[in-house]
């Protein structure tokens, strides 16, 4: 359980940060690289978007894999940890090597989600 709300709590903070994006908040240099600095352009804003639903995804599959909520996804939940812990595995990797010196702040949140994916996933 409290790795699940360990994931929660960082995914909440990570979906927030791109609903900001998605409001023309000035932080684009913090997200894809630092390729649009400032304000996202319209289709970024919509990428923001399709990454809040993605997040709200994993966030509901992991809460489904520990029991707590969403269960009616719990069919699906044994391949799906497994896609999550992926899914962060890379998003970790990608936040620790991108140019974007900024961006980089990210990284421990994505270990961090993906280590309690991975808890949750051997538990």
């Amino acid at each position: 359980m409290i790795p699940a709300t360990i994931f929660t709590i960082l995914t909440i903070l990570v979906m927030l940060f791109q609903l900001a994006l998605a409001l023309r908040a000035p932080w684009g240099s913090a997200s894809m690289g630092g390729k649009y600095p400032g304000k996202y352009p319209v289709k970024m804003r919509i990428v923001a978007l399709v990454n809040m639903l993605v997040l709200g995804f994993t966030a509901a599959i992991i809460l489904a894999k520990a029991d707590i909520a969403y269960l009616m996804l719990k069919p699906i939940t044994g391949v799906g940890i497994w896609i999550v812990v992926g899914f962060f595995a890379l998003g970790t990797i990608m936040n620790t090597i991108t140019r974007s010196k900024i961006e980089r702040i990210w990284a421990p949140v994505a270990l961090g989600q993906c280590i309690t994916t991975l808890l949750i996933a051997l538990g």
